[in-house]
């Protein structure tokens, strides 16, 4: 992929990434629900879940997601349910305000129970991986960028790469700005406030994903 090609292509994922979505969401709650450090753990799994997306429809199994609406209503399904199940989740976080100990302890963090860094990687993952949108959205994208007269690995490889880097980035850009909103809260009925926000824009974008359909 040559530079001319690239740009484009960058400037287009990078306008994709800002915009407000069910990533910068899980992003944002994440920062306000756990810190910076243990946060970035969803910035890490929504990256992954844009390069499993890029596998999707490398492999052609996002065209069967295009051509088969079976397919196509059974992962948006479970994409909307899933980020109603997450709104709600977080609309019932605890209100109790996060100690700056909180947001940027690192060992406890890698022995807490559970693993919350891993349950947040996850956590990102399914949200770009179970969105087909994410897998329309690259369908009808990549064709423009892609020379199907040059070698496709590697421009697959250029456009993962630069695709999970600027996904990565700016989330984790919303992370560390919902974490500094942590020092602004000084109060339960602030923190409630915020989860049920955040637990409502899951639900809204649960709802909307659900009722989403592909131009025909």
């Amino acid at each position: 992929m040559d530079f001319a090609t690239w740009l484009p292509f960058f400037v287009t994922t990078l306008v994709v990434s800002l915009s407000p979505g069910p990533g910068a969401i899980a992003a944002m709650g994440a920062g306000l629900n756990h810190g910076f450090r243990r946060g970035q753990a969803v910035a890490f799994g929504l990256a992954v879940g844009v390069w499993t997306q890029l596998l999707v429809v490398g492999v052609g199994l996002g065209a069967l997601l295009a051509t088969s609406e079976t397919a196509f209503t059974v992962v948006k399904w479970l994409g909307a349910a899933y980020l109603v199940w997450m709104g709600i989740q977080q609309w019932r976080s605890p209100a109790s305000p996060i100690t700056a100990q909180d947001a940027t302890s690192t060992d406890a963090d890698a022995q807490a129970p559970g693993s919350h860094r891993k349950a947040l990687f996850l956590r990102g993952w399914t949200v770009n991986a179970l969105n087909p949108k994410g897998t329309v959205f690259l369908l009808a994208v990549l064709p423009q960028f892609v020379d199907m007269h040059q070698p496709l690995l590697a421009q697959y490889l250029t456009i993962g790469i630069t695709f999970g880097l600027i996904e990565c980035t700016v989330m984790t850009g919303y992370v560390a700005l919902a974490a500094r909103v942590l020092g602004l809260l000084r109060t339960p009925r602030q923190i409630s406030w915020l989860n049920r926000t955040f637990g409502s824009l899951f639900v809204v974008a649960g709802v909307v994903l659900a009722g989403f359909k592909r131009s025909t």
